[in-house]
């Protein structure tokens, strides 16, 4: 099948540290204890908080994992990857790729790689994680999840728990080889707002039938109350992957999630490829590589 388609850990160190240094300011019997002889308490030497790790802006080399989406399906040619339109890695002017964005047209000819594979799933992070490391790329950019969502089924879908279990083996994978290079992780994408922008083409419904995402898309104009829960399911599922990529990522120093721009875009027919609508077009797949230069380039992590 192709389909494309941080934080909670600062927060309890600073919650942590703000105690700790409490503690220091009082012995065993209470603050009501007389102040210790000699300096005066507001003299004494008081312990350094520890350095916040600085996301670079700026990386100077990048690898890309994912699925399908990373790698341009459908973007220029009929049910092939395209991934010179990919918003990742790609050359294509009209995206202008992150890679671009960030390293320079020359520069991302031969500092970026693409290691994504059309129809992966989560559980293939962890090989690709493997052969970005081979790289040594300051960044790592991961788009993947909407395959463990797209299935046959909605009951064939990946649980959440297997996903979480994936994403941490793909994040372990890179760190044994590279422990500081910088993870930029983007949310999965409303497959739900893709269903309901290509219902309505008499030709998209006619090459879903193909396979595409049967979980969410098939049998696009049914409304009874079991289409309805399929979808709602799926729509769900996807959102609590978001949560996983979330959660895992934040427990991560250097990585950074996008904090759900990708999810929260509301694609048109204009950003949906010709040949699928499901799937970016050049045009979607601009406005990803937007999103993620968005993102990556900002002093705080995106709320």
């Amino acid at each position: 099948m192709r389909n494309w388609f941080r934080g909670r850990t600062a927060a309890s160190a600073a919650t942590a540290a703000v105690l700790a240094t409490a503690l220091l300011g009082c012995d065993a019997t209470g603050g009501n204890s007389p102040a210790p002889q000699g300096a005066a308490a507001a003299d004494r030497p008081k312990p350094s908080p520890s350095p916040t790790p600085t996301w670079d802006t700026s990386p100077q080399s990048m690898a890309a994992v994912g699925d399908s989406i990373t790698r341009g399906f459908d973007a220029c040619r009929v049910l092939s990857d395209c991934p010179e339109s990919s918003w990742a890695t790609g050359t294509d002017p009209s995206v202008n790729s992150l890679a671009v964005r960030l390293l320079g047209k020359d520069a991302a000819a031969t500092q970026s790689w693409n290691f994504a594979r059309t129809g992966a799933r989560m559980s293939a992070l962890p090989e690709q994680m493997e052969q970005a490391a081979e790289k040594s790329p300051d960044l790592v950019t991961v788009l993947m999840g909407a395959n463990d969502a797209c299935r046959g089924t909605a009951g064939a879908m990946t649980s959440v728990a297997s996903f979480r279990a994936d994403f941490e083996d793909g994040m372990r994978a890179l760190r044994r080889e590279l422990p500081k290079t910088q993870v930029f992780v983007a949310s999965i994408p409303d497959l739900s707002r893709l269903w309901s922008q290509g219902k309505g083409n008499a030709m998209a419904k006619q090459i879903w039938k193909l396979g595409i995402c049967q979980s969410m898309l098939a049998e696009p104009d049914a409304m009874d109350s079991s289409a309805v829960e399929r979808r709602a399911d799926v729509q769900s599922r996807v959102e609590a992957y978001n949560e996983v990529l979330q959660d895992v990522c934040a427990k991560d120093e250097h990585c950074r999630y996008d904090g759900g721009s990708v999810f929260g875009y509301r694609f048109g027919q204009g950003q949906l490829s010709k040949w699928d609508w499901f799937h970016p077009s050049r045009n979607g797949q601009a406005r990803l590589a937007e999103l993620a230069f968005t993102a990556i380039t900002a002093e705080k992590t995106p709320a």
